[in-house]
């Protein structure tokens, strides 16, 4: 007898069911899976990115050398290249990245310790947040390099890597605070009663129940800020000090030395990238059911 199956339409990644009419009294039921989308390969990735970044620096160069920009004005890839060589050599560029990295790292785990300790106050107590949010927002909307000057006024005295970690701190809190209260209070209510039923005591809670359930939305929001860790180092830098890449910025743009910006750039960016691969290996060991 031919079998006339019918199914129900689902979401992707979940399981189909057909049901044969004329063979139902036996039973007829069929599970077929839907099809699901291969997960794209990390190396895949890489490749994907590889190919495009040669193929940008390749239009970069051809640019430069068909209008004839002058290194000052538009450097290309090869004469960036030959500026990093020299200043690797003569050590110019590790007096002004170990600086900058201190800064972001420094700042970082200050507004880590104290944003999450001051989102998980709030999350928990709504007079708190009655208090604290309108002006923790308000500050938020202030440009960090109209507070950088106050900061340079205050702690003058400090060294200018305590100073560039604290302007890092500033800018990385917030980002940090909203995405703590946000994970905390995003844990379902049934599973705090059952926590209370149970007699968990408040240290259990956070450890068990909170802790968990919330760190994926913690661990998004500090990737997002990860990146701004380096900003607020280098307008520190920018302000009023002798070294780090922000410094080195504006050494070299008093020189016209263009080709070391774009170097100061790159190295910028390649703090950041670095930055952003060791928080993955880490959310990938504390959260490895994400992947």
């Amino acid at each position: 007898m031919m079998r006339r199956s019918i199914s129900l339409p689902q979401t992707a990644g979940k399981a189909r069911v057909a049901f044969a009419p004329d063979d139902a009294r036996a039973g007829g039921v069929v599970p077929v899976r839907a099809p699901q989308a291969r997960p794209q390969r990390p190396a895949h990735q890489w490749r994907t990115l590889l190919v495009s970044g040669m193929i940008l620096l390749l239009v970069w160069q051809v640019i430069v050398s068909l209008l004839q920009y002058p290194a000052w004005i538009l450097p290309g890839p090869l004469d960036v290249v030959a500026r990093f060589r020299v200043a690797l050599a003569d050590g110019t560029l590790q007096a002004h990245v170990v600086p900058t990295l201190i800064e972001s790292m420094g700042g970082f785990a200050l507004a880590l310790v104290a944003g999450s300790l001051l989102g998980y106050l709030v999350a928990h107590s709504p007079a708190l947040e009655r208090w604290l949010m309108p002006y923790l927002t308000a500050a938020q909307a202030i440009p960090v390099i109209a507070v950088a000057p106050l900061i340079l006024i205050w702690f003058g005295y400090s060294s200018d890597i305590m100073r560039n970690a604290l302007i890092a701190a500033i800018v990385v809190l917030f980002p940090i605070f909203s995405s703590t209260i946000t994970g905390v209070r995003g844990i379902p209510r049934e599973l705090r009663e059952v926590g209370l039923v149970e007699g968990v005591t408040r240290r259990q809670r956070l450890r068990y129940i909170e802790l968990p359930l919330a760190l994926p939305v913690i661990v998004s929001g500090i990737r997002t800020s990860l990146a701004y860790a380096t900003t607020g180092a280098v307008v520190g830098e920018f302000i009023g000090s002798r070294y780090g890449l922000g410094a080195l910025i504006n050494i070299a743009r008093g020189m016209f030395d263009t080709p070391l910006i774009f170097v100061a750039l790159a190295c910028l960016g390649l703090i950041t990238l670095g930055f952003y691969l060791v928080l993955r290996a880490v959310e990938r060991a504390l959260l490895p059911w994400l992947d």
